[in-house]
């Protein structure tokens, strides 16, 4: 397989950003939530969505 530079590169930052973090999934969750409070806006936002009434839930 090919090797690509800009992936490397990403998981490379991704590693450090999570080694900074000890690999503590909820110390990365949070940070990343105080980071987006401190810009004021949210980084990735869904519209809300209505339920499927055909579904049935089990």
């Amino acid at each position: 397989m090919k090797r690509d530079p800009i992936v490397e590169e990403t998981r490379k930052l991704r590693e450090q950003y999570a080694a900074q973090l000890s690999h503590d999934t909820n110390a990365i969750f949070d940070d990343i939530v105080k980071r987006q409070n401190q810009r004021g806006k949210n980084l990735v936002t869904f519209p809300r969505r209505k339920p499927n009434k055909k579904s049935t839930a089990v």
